[in-house]
């Protein structure tokens, strides 16, 4: 629930300084986003294998895969329509995508590790 907190605050609320100097990384936004909803998607994979004898594939998929995804859309929506200061991105939402794969990656990892 903190890392789904952070994400909205992040998304939404947190706005840099604007003497802060971000560094020149290229598509530093999307690594970020990336980041952001693979950590979220792993910790909800550690979070349930870790606490979960017998699997549920049908919950993992909908709680670590599917929900993760519609919130990073729910997120772009807010911040076009909903904000003055941010706007959403369809890249955004494909960084957002690809960060809950490898969270997930990382989540099977995990799982056939263990």
């Amino acid at each position: 629930m903190i890392c789904i907190a952070l994400v909205w605050y992040l998304s939404i609320w947190f706005m840099p300084p604007e003497e802060m100097e971000l560094p020149s990384i290229n598509f530093l936004d999307k690594w970020t986003h990336f980041v952001m909803y693979g950590g979220t998607c792993a910790v909800i994979w550690w979070e349930y294998l870790h606490n979960h004898h017998t699997i549920n594939a049908r919950k993992l998929i909908l709680w670590a895969c599917l929900a993760p995804s519609v919130m990073g859309g729910v997120i772009e929506l807010v911040q076009a329509y909903c904000t003055a200061n941010r706007s959403g991105e369809w890249l955004d939402l494909a960084a957002d995508a690809i960060g809950v794969m490898m969270g997930a990656v990382m989540g099977l990892v995990y799982r056939w590790l263990h």
